[in-house]
């Protein structure tokens, strides 16, 4: 039977990463650009004298969809390319934990950032004379899209220049795979649901644009809260990169770090998705009756702070699992 040192797990381990880095970073960005460029498409067959305009926007939608992929190649090229020490079998988890956490993270940026870009095509066929309001704010609203997709570089960075070495292997090894999992799984509902309410924010403005400067605002605010329990995954992932954990030989407090990271990551993805439903319908109706601005704000937040009770329940287990269990 073949036997494998420390130096051999870790090239698995790192050429691995960086597959997982990048097969499942380019997921998001291709459907958001496809998207974005099925939108064009319409767009244009509704108004061909606007065709330069829309082009133009598309391309620049395409561009910050692609933000997301670029970051998961960043560190795909990182984990193929470097000389990682074999100094430790955590290593090993740590380089697949950086090429999911990244890879994961990707997925809904990618996708949520061509949904505004897809609006403002559409919005620019319906409404010419808006195009500059309408470039601001996709440039806005997909912005916001990509930062859950740097939570997840950030936790990924952190992973790979970090000396891990000098810690137990057990349970190591399950609490930095943890913390990819919470970073890369927990960025996907944000990304998405802030793509919905700045799609929604581009449809408005092409609607109504008197309405530009209430529905951003809005729509900001709405992102904001979308945008919570990635930070939620995010700070699972640092506590379980950050603490100290006493060496075992069981099996149990290392599946307890994993399922944090795990609880924390799945449970991140429903609230930041119906957030978005939420906020998104709150921009559109402004659009339509600014008046109740006051009115539909309220009733938005009042909403997200319900749905986002479902991320709070998952965050409570992950830390429940990680210091009580």
């Amino acid at each position: 039977m073949m036997e494998f040192d420390v130096q051999t797990w870790i090239k698995v381990a790192a050429f691995s990463g960086g597959g997982l880095a990048m097969g499942f970073g380019a997921i998001g960005a291709a459907i958001g650009e496809g998207y974005t460029a099925a939108e064009a498409n319409s767009a244009i067959s509704r108004n061909p004298e606007m065709a330069g305009d829309i082009f133009k926007a598309m391309l620049v939608g395409q561009a910050i969809a692609e933000s997301a992929s670029i970051f998961a190649l960043v560190v795909a090229m990182i984990l193929l390319f470097t000389n990682f020490a074999a100094e430790s079998f955590v290593t090993v988890s740590v380089l697949l934990a950086s090429g999911l956490s990244m890879g994961l993270g990707a997925i809904g940026s990618g996708v949520g950032s061509g949904f505004p870009a897809g609006a403002a095509c559409q919005g620019m066929a319906r409404q010419p004379a808006a195009s500059g309001r309408l470039t601001t704010n996709m440039l806005i609203g997909s912005a916001v899209c990509q930062t859950p997709a740097i939570f997840a570089l950030v936790t990924s960075f952190i992973l790979l220049f970090t000396n891990f070495s000098g810690r137990p292997v057990s349970p190591t090894w399950a609490a930095v795979l943890g913390a990819g999992l919470a970073a890369g799984l927990g960025a996907i509902g944000s990304g998405l649901g802030g793509g919905l309410v700045a799609q929604a924010s581009c449809e408005g403005v092409a609607r109504q644009p008197l309405t530009a400067t209430p529905v951003t605002n809005v729509m900001l605010l709405g992102q904001a809260v979308t945008q919570t329990t990635a930070i939620y995954g995010l700070l699972v992932a640092f506590v379980l990169m950050f603490k100290n954990f006493v060496p075992t030989d069981s099996i149990a407090p290392p599946m307890a770090l994993l399922g944090a990271g795990l609880c924390m990551g799945i449970g991140a993805i429903g609230p930041g998705i119906g957030e978005g439903f939420t906020a998104q319908s709150t921009v559109r109706w402004i659009a339509r009756n600014v008046e109740a601005t006051a009115d539909l704000t309220r009733v938005m937040l009042v909403g997200q702070a319900v749905a986002e009770s479902t991320g709070i329940y998952s965050l409570v287990i992950a830390l429940v699992l990680i210091f009580v269990v």
